[in-house]
């Protein structure tokens, strides 16, 4: 779509304010925790977690761990979600999902299903963006910005060089 027809609804100030929010939150319901894994969903989830992990780092004595997943979102089910750390070292630990956007809530679904094989002490989602349009169960516990959008229309979000920020088009 041409960038003419972008719609900007949040610029880079207030994505890096919703992230900072966010933070606070989630120290808020994890302050007795000694550390979190921050797992964002490769590309602009994974953005957003690093992120996330700094604001953390900067607010709270947590240790704060990354762990980049990578899933096809195209077809999910026909290629396994895989992250770029040890699966058992994930065993019995605090686990945010980062992703930029919900929609269906279909990525974040497949994204679950690897983390039910090593059982968490917690699993958690956060996301920038939510679309308020649900196919299955699927909810943030965390979330930056509610939006409401039709089924025709697409929400890009940008964290890095000119042009960052949320766009609808």
């Amino acid at each position: 779509m041409l960038d003419s027809l972008k719609k900007p609804i949040l610029t880079p100030e207030q994505v890096e304010q919703k992230i900072r929010r966010i933070a606070f939150e989630v120290y808020e319901n994890n302050f007795d925790e000694t550390g979190l894994v921050l797992a964002g969903v490769e590309g602009q989830g994974y953005r957003f977690a690093t992120r996330l992990a700094d604001y953390l780092r900067s607010i709270s004595a947590l240790e704060v761990e990354l762990v980049q997943l990578s899933i096809d979102k195209a077809v999910p089910n026909l290629r396994p979600i895989t992250f770029d750390y040890p699966p058992e070292a994930l065993q019995g630990r605090c686990i945010i999902i980062c992703d930029d956007v919900l929609y269906t809530g279909r990525t974040l679904a497949y994204c679950l299903s690897p983390f039910f094989r090593i059982i968490p002490k917690k699993l958690q989602v956060a996301v920038i963006v939510d679309r308020n349009y649900r196919r299955y169960p699927i909810s943030a516990d965390y979330v930056g910005y509610a939006l409401s959008t039709t089924l025709t229309e697409h929400v890009e979000v940008v964290l890095e060089g000119e042009g960052a920020g949320v766009f609808l088009s």
